[in-house]
């Protein structure tokens, strides 16, 4: 492969990091990589968490350690301690960089056998972690470079440029940076705070592509419809997007392309080309040129068009296991998403496998309850989930927030009286002033469980102390 640090030197005379110095950028690679040769010294490669705030140090770190060829695992600094502590007692590090990790370092447990992963050169992405246990994918820069290959091929762009306003240690964010870097594209680095209070940097839309999550899509297109309707693509991905928002950006000539990818694909394995979304297309498309998708049944056989499966992946971008484990290289990735093929070759996204809702004997989605239920216009957010009862196994649930205090919820089972079959309704109602999101949109389930149970069992329950 060619040296990641090649590739900032042959920039470093360009103006393509808009808005920072890219000469500062190679700068500080430059003293992060004397460190570690200093550090060497033909032993072992030092596992490096990198947990940098600012941009410049987080990308300088992650091209000083993957030219020297040290593992490096990706941090949020936002975790909190126990989140912390779950990553200090996998990983076992040998270096540090980001003040966020050095806070919360605690001393290494000697019972704990330091784990060794057989791949060279990875870069571990974290994954999970909105709730229950942190992951790190296993990657290296070739699987994430098949990615924007990939990309590349499917957009027929000769460079890409790059509007990012998601967080750099997310696969999301990442493989922004990569494929302007890689592609001698332009690359906007802003958190989106900034973008919400009008900033839009020195920009001409057109050149560039954005990604976004559904809710960062609905503030700006409440916002500045126009402006985001001037980008070349925008790229929606995340979480699932409900029908309302996508004909409002379709309304608004939004060039939308909805994506389907993970952490585990190096992002997007899947996306809607924006000619067929503003034409009425709502799915996620075709597959892209690096990856092939296959819908198959609970045997491993391949199922038919319009028959729905679980989603089955090979992918040159595929990660190589979660650390410290590789993935058995004889099997096909397969996920807990449930989708079908149609006749014209594009993935439907049905839902989660994990979230479905069995009540009487019956299957439920939460994508569809929760579709309906925005359809009505009434609520701002909302999500359906599974709660335990003895005569039917499990009830829907839905957790909600009205768009105003007269919104009751006699209101809202009149509105979908009409729109979903009986036992797709739901039985409990539960009003919050804000749903638990993670930065890309996705909602901690598990949480807001806690809140219905508690709902069912204490309806005068104090749901705050639940939230964060």
């Amino acid at each position: 492969m060619e040296e990641p640090l090649n590739y900032l030197k042959q920039r470093a005379g360009n103006d393509w990091l808009v808005g920072f110095d890219s000469h500062e950028l190679v700068y500080l690679t430059e003293q992060l990589l004397l460190e570690l040769t200093s550090l060497l010294q033909g032993e072992t490669p030092p596992k490096i968490l990198l947990a940098y705030r600012e941009p410049l140090q987080f990308l300088a770190g992650f091209i000083a350690a993957t030219t020297a060829g040290c593992p490096v695992f990706l941090c949020n600094p936002n975790w909190v301690k126990a989140e912390w502590q779950q990553v200090f007692d996998l990983v076992q590090p040998d270096l540090i960089w980001g003040q966020e990790a050095i806070a919360n370092k605690q001393q290494k447990n000697s019972l704990i056998e330091n784990p060794k992963s057989k791949i060279q050169n990875p870069i571990m992405i974290p994954t999970g972690g909105s709730s229950g246990q942190i992951r790190f994918a296993i990657h290296t820069w070739e699987t994430l470079m098949a990615s924007v290959q990939g990309f590349r091929q499917y957009f027929g762009a000769s460079s890409v440029n790059s509007f990012c306003v998601l967080p750099l240690y997310h696969v999301s964010g990442l493989m922004q940076f990569m494929r302007s870097l890689t592609t001698c594209g332009r690359l906007v680095i802003m958190p989106f705070k900034a973008l919400e209070a009008g900033i839009q940097g020195n920009i001409d839309p057109e050149e560039f592509f954005i990604s976004l999550v559904p809710t960062q899509l609905q503030r700006l297109l409440h916002q500045n419809p126009i402006w985001l309707s001037r980008f070349h693509t925008v790229l929606l991905g995340g979480a699932p997007a409900w029908l309302q928002l996508l004909e409002t950006a379709r309304d608004n000539c939004i060039r939308l392309a909805l994506t389907y990818g993970m952490t585990e694909t190096a992002s997007q394995i899947v996306t809607l080309n924006p000619v067929d979304f503003l034409k009425g297309t709502n799915n996620c498309g075709q597959v892209l040129p690096h990856a092939k998708v296959t819908i198959r049944n609970s045997n491993g056989e391949i199922l038919d068009t319009n028959k729905t499966g679980i989603i089955t992946i090979q992918a040159d971008s595929l990660a190589l296991g979660y650390y410290p484990d590789l993935f058995n290289e004889a099997q096909h990735f397969q996920v807990d998403d449930l989708g079908f093929f149609d006749e014209q070759g594009f993935l439907n996204i049905v839902g989660r496998n994990s979230n479905k809702i069995i009540t009487g004997g019956e299957n439920v989605f939460p994508d569809e309850i929760e579709a309906a239920i925005r359809a009505t216009q009434l609520v701002t957010d909302v999500c359906a989930i599974g709660v335990p009862d003895k005569q039917w196994g499990q009830v829907v649930t839905a957790v909600y927030v009205p768009i105003n205090t007269e919104v009751s919820i006699a209101t809202l089972q009149t509105a979908l009286e009409d729109k979903l079959s009986k036992f797709k309704q739901p039985k409990y109602w539960i009003p919050l002033e804000s749903l638990p999101r993670n930065l890309q949109g996705k909602l901690n389930r598990e949480q807001l469980q806690k809140i219905a149970i508690s709902h069912i069992m204490h309806p005068t329950f104090n749901y705050a102390e639940i939230l964060p």
